[in-house]
Formats: C-alpha cells, structure tokens, sequence
C-alpha cells in the first residue's frame, strides 16, 4: 500500500554509519560524502574497506577528469570517509544503514548491537529488499528507531529511494530519512512491508527469468541481453545486472522473495546456484555469466562462451529484392528500412487503395527525417523510387526474400504462406513477422519448411535495431544464414532464439508487466507509485503501466494468454484486473484511458 510521509519535523543526520562495504554499500557511502556528510565505513573484512577506499578514489578521480570536480573537492570528499571494522565506530552516529547479506539471523544480528552501541537519537536503517522490516525492528531494544532504506544500484546515479516503515516505526525517523534522500538528490517511495518492495518486487522476477531462458540454452547470454536492451530501452541487459548485483546476491534476495511470497517466479534459477558455488559471482569475482578483465572491472574480455569462434553453418543466399506483405504501421515500416537500406521493395497488401496508403504513410515518414536533418531530400527521393506498390501476391515471382506483416492470425498468416509456397521462386526465403503466433505453423502450411523463418522487427521498424531471428526444428541453415546477412545489411542487430512463445522479448517483459498489475490490484501500490520505481530505481524508460497503456491493454493481454496457454505456468496468467479494463475498453492510449488517462487528441 501507499504510505504518506509524516508530518513531524526531521532530525538532521550530518554523521552516517554505512555497515557492509559491499558494491552497494561503497556505493551509499560514496554518495552520502559527495553530499558533504562524515561517513563511516565498518566491515570484518579489511579487503571490502580497502575496496570501499579504492573505488570512491576512482570514482572522484574520474568525476576530475572530466571536469566536475576539482582537485580541492576531491580531496574533501575522499576525507570524509572513514573505515573500520569494528561497529563499535558508529557509535556517534545520527544514522546508521546496514548493508549486510540478505540473512535474517544476521541482519537482526547487526541491528540488535548496534542498537546497543549508537546514541539515544540514532536512527537504524536496514538495506533489505526481501525480509520483513517489522520483524527485524520487534527483534530490537529501540523498534521505534528501526526503518526501511532501500537504494538501488548503482548507488551514486539511481534516483530512487524505498523507504519502509512498520507499525512500530517512529514517524520522525521516517521523516528524517525522507528528507536525506531528498537531500541525496533521490526520489523517497514510501512502501509497505512486502517481498521486494515495489521495484525489486517486479526486478527480481524477471533477472530470474532470464537466469532460467540462458540455463535452458533458448538463447546465447549476448542475446539475451542484447534483446532486451535493444528491444525494450533498457540500460543494461539482465544477465549483466545479475554480474554487476552479485550472483550470489541476487540468489539469496531471491531465496528470500520465495520463501515470503512462495511465487515459481522468484525460486531462484539452478544455475544462479550452481555460479554462486563456484565462486563465479560476477563482476566483484571477475567472472560471473561474463568474464571481466579482473575483479571489480566493468570490462569484459572474450572467454571460451563468446560467440565467433564457431564455424558458419552455410553461406546466405543473394538478396537482390524483397517483397513486404502487408498494409499497416509495421509493414510499412519494414518496407522503409530495406528501401532505405537499397533494396527495391515490392510492397503488396489486401488490396490497392490500402498499398497505396501504407506508401503514403512511408513518404510522410521520409519527410520528417528530412525536416528533422537525418536524411536528404536526395535520399528521401531514392528511397522511395525503390517502394513498387502491387495489387497481388503474382508481383513477388522474382523477390529473394518475402516479409509478411499482416494481422496476428494464424489462419490468415497460414493461407498467405500457401499462396507465396506457389507463387515465390525456388530459393526464395520467407519471414513472418509474428510476435506470438508459432512460426512452425507456417511453415507447415507451405512445402518448403526449410526457407521459412521468423524475422520480428520491433515497432517503430526504422527507429528499433532490434530483429529476433526465429529458427523452426525445419529452419535450414542457409535461410538462417541469410536472414541474419540482411539484418546486419539493414544494420539491425539480430538475436537467435527457437520457435517459442514470446520469443526473448516478450517472454521476459510480459511477466514482469504482468506482475506489475498484480502489484496494483492488491492494492500495494498506484500505477503512478510502480512506474517511478521502476524508471528511477531501475533505470527504464518507461514505467510498466506507461508502457501496458502504449502498446495496448487489448494486445497486452492476448500476448499474455498466449504465454499462459504455452508455459501452463499459474504465475503467467493474465491478472484479472487487465482482462476486466480490456472488457470496460479501457485499451490504453488509443481509447484514452488504461491504466492512465490522456487526453482526447485534437
């Protein structure tokens, strides 16, 4: 649920104790002293302070060659802090913040002496994303001074703050570390006592998704990531937040998460275990599902799993023309990028007066490129000169490689793939676009399963770099081995996966969507509450319900439905509160209302 922030006046917290120099933890403490407060950093481990000290001397010197700090402030803010590894040191204190393990024995360990050791005034702050605050706080002496501050990674850049306090909570002590996340430059959410909070809640779920799809060997790591940087905006893909987290944390924050919720969604992937195990625990060891240049380095270096040392299965076929089928938005915009990218485009949809709109809609496009200086008028010109609308499917005798982009449904794509079986010459190669529908259904319906593929462009298709290149058990080599040539010819970055529902994209975004809507319909928090979390903790360019709205509750749902019926997995079924908006045509942006309202378009 959503919590107001209180009314009483907060303390002022000039001295802040950090236990747990841990990536997250050096990351507070660099924070708390660029914002001109003592800081003082505990940890057993004479390694991990030493680390602390190392990279907050990296980090302002790399804020002094590029110009926003000088030498003198550089020098301030490395005075600032201080390490030890006794908690004996934080005993003068306003606030201290534990960052520990995810371990309930230990964290409650840890506040429970130090509620013994900080003054009468101290507030405790505890780090967890996954255990309950309440019942750390009952464990102590002092409960009323125990509170939720949960921050995200990386510390020093991430704009959010969680702030969780319990019925025991001092309201002062919520409104002390509200106004020094503010202070922070930090946006403070104030959430329940809950598995994950808001962010993590949904964050974990789909880190442990992608753990589980790179396990299953469905995809490649650089694939995997690629995909869902490139397909959906993301700053990082997850396998390398899963590195940059902590495999072995995020395992325990996991474990946590499905010990308190007993969601599938959150049991931790195998493998998350099994790297745990080996020491390979991401960038802080130098190697996790990536192998880094050495510990703590953000550079990675080729090892024995980097794709391009395998030989090439089959050399692709010659591509001198292609056919797009199709009259909407997307077909559309496929025909665009090929013919800007120079190849003539044969562009045929249900009929001409539709083809002829949809060659409309490509100029219109062209034209704001030009005014917007991204393309000359020349290349406008050229672009479109290589667009040759038809009125049937007999215009594609002589095209290489066919794209069809019509309405997601298989009856319709199974009949338009019979009639190009007849029509396309031997050796051609032929796509469909679907992002939900099994591509093998396709290809059966045609005698040539082997040159059937799927090539999923992402809407916009000229502003998106992303294609998933969908093979079938009858996919042949050399179909595979052109659809990626001209991918790369179109200079989009493609990613492999099987024939799957969901393909990479969806099968990892639709879940986390759908869990966000589950988090509204308990009432643990609004959509305005879940998509602040997720953009400012989480770095995302959209919120879930900003990007639900845009997409469209009603496709939303059926690609969801899809996922259910695919996987039989309970936690994938749509939430009811989606199918009941889709039901009251509550579609999102293009109805005007969804899960936000816009306003009526002029």
């Amino acid at each position: 649920m959503d919590v107001s922030a209180p009314d009483p006046r907060p303390v002022p917290l000039p001295t802040v104790a950090v236990v747990g120099l841990g990536t997250m933890g050096t990351g507070i403490a660099e924070t708390l002293a660029r914002s001109g407060r003592g800081v003082i950093g505990i940890d057993i481990s004479d390694t991990a302070a030493r680390r602390a000290v190392a990279a907050l001397d990296a980090a302002t010197a790399r804020s002094l060659a590029r110009g926003r700090l000088t030498e003198e402030r550089r020098r301030e803010i490395l005075g600032r802090l201080r390490v030890f590894s006794d908690l004996r040191a934080a005993a003068d204190a306003d606030l201290v913040i534990e960052v520990v393990p995810e371990d309930y024995a230990r964290k409650l360990a840890v506040l429970t002496e130090l509620d013994g050791i900080v003054k009468a005034t101290a507030i405790l702050a505890t780090g967890t994303n996954a255990l309950p605050v309440t019942r750390l706080a009952a464990g102590t002496a002092h409960p009323e001074r125990v509170v939720g501050l949960h921050f995200f990674h990386p510390a020093p850049a991430m704009k959010l703050v969680e702030i969780v306090s319990c019925v025991l909570t001092a309201p002062n002590a919520v409104a002390a570390v509200a106004e020094l996340a503010r202070d922070l430059g930090k946006e403070p959410l104030f959430a329940g006592d809950r598995p994950g909070l808001v962010a993590d809640g949904l964050l974990f779920g789909y880190l442990n998704q992608a753990a589980a799809m790179y396990e299953s060997r469905y995809a490649t790591r650089e694939d995997i990531d690629a995909a869902m940087r490139l397909g959906c905006g993301l700053p990082m893909g997850p396998l390398a937040l899963l590195d940059l987290i902590g495999i072995d944390t995020a395992r325990t924050v996991l474990e946590a998460l499905h010990e308190r919720s007993g969601d599938r969604l959150h049991a931790p992937a195998p493998v998350l275990g099994q790297l745990a195990e080996a020491g390979m625990t991401g960038r802080k060891a130098g190697r996790g599902f990536y192998t880094y240049r050495e510990p703590d380095s953000a550079a990675v270096v080729p090892d024995a799993l980097t794709p391009g040392a395998e030989p090439v299965a089959a050399e692709p076929r010659p591509v001198a023309a292609v056919g797009v089928v199709g009259s909407g938005t997307m077909a559309a915009g496929i025909a665009q990028v090929f013919a800007g990218a120079g190849y003539p485009v044969v562009l045929t949809g249900r009929d001409q007066r539709k083809t002829l709109a949809a060659l409309d809609r490509i100029a219109a496009s062209l034209g704001r490129s030009v005014a917007r200086g991204r393309l000359s008028a020349g290349d406008r010109d050229a672009a479109l000169a290589r667009i040759v609308p038809a009125g049937s499917l007999d215009a594609l005798a002589d095209v290489n490689l066919v794209v069809e982009a019509v309405v997601e449904e298989l009856p319709v794509k199974q009949r338009l793939f019979a009639a190009l079986d007849g029509v396309c010459q031997p050796g051609a190669v032929l796509a469909t676009t679907t992002s939900s529908l099994p591509v093998i259904a396709c290809a059966r319906a045609t005698g040539r399963p082997a040159d059937v593929i799927g090539m999923h462009f992402f809407n916009p298709a000229p502003a998106m770099k992303l294609v998933e290149v969908v093979r079938t058990v009858l996919t042949g080599d050399a179909a595979h081995a052109t659809v990626r040539s001209v991918c790369r010819a179109l200079r989009k970055h493609p990613v492999d996966c099987r024939d799957r529902a969901g393909f990479i994209v969806n099968a990892l975004l639709f879940p986390y969507l759908n869990n966000a809507v589950k988090m509204v319909q308990d009432h643990y928090a609004t959509p305005d509450a879940v998509d602040t979390a997720m953009k400012l903790g989480g770095g995302y360019p959209m919120g879930p319900f900003e990007l639900l709205d845009a997409v469209g509750l009603d496709v939303s749902l059926a690609i969801e439905d899809v996922l259910h019926k695919e996987f039989r997995d309970p936690s994938l079924a749509p939430a009811p509160l989606l199918r009941q908006l889709v039901a009251a045509g509550c579609l999102g942006r293009k109805t005007g209302r969804g899960f936000h309202e816009y306003p009526a378009r002029v």
